[in-house]
């Protein structure tokens, strides 16, 4: 998606659309500075979407954890003291 995003708004070539995205995601920013309106709404999308993403799979991948810590600690028990 972020390929095809930088190769269509921006017209950057094949290798630097897969640079951007890459390095977008893996969170050290863009290295070519879009520069046609719809390129920089783009981007910025890109950039929230990628991060919500982010926090939903970290989210998915520690609620069992912490559910288990709960159970651990006997946090249901002790609402009914």
């Amino acid at each position: 998606m972020g390929m095809c995003g930088y190769r269509f708004f921006e017209r950057l070539s094949w290798t630097d659309s897969f640079l951007n995205a890459s390095m977008l995601l893996g969170g050290m920013g863009p290295i070519a500075s879009p520069q046609t309106e719809l390129g920089k709404l783009f981007a910025g999308f890109y950039a929230l979407y990628s991060g919500l993403v982010f926090l939903i799979a970290v989210g998915i991948i520690a609620a069992p954890v912490f559910h288990r810590m709960l159970h651990l600690f006997h946090w249901s028990d002790r609402e009914n003291l």
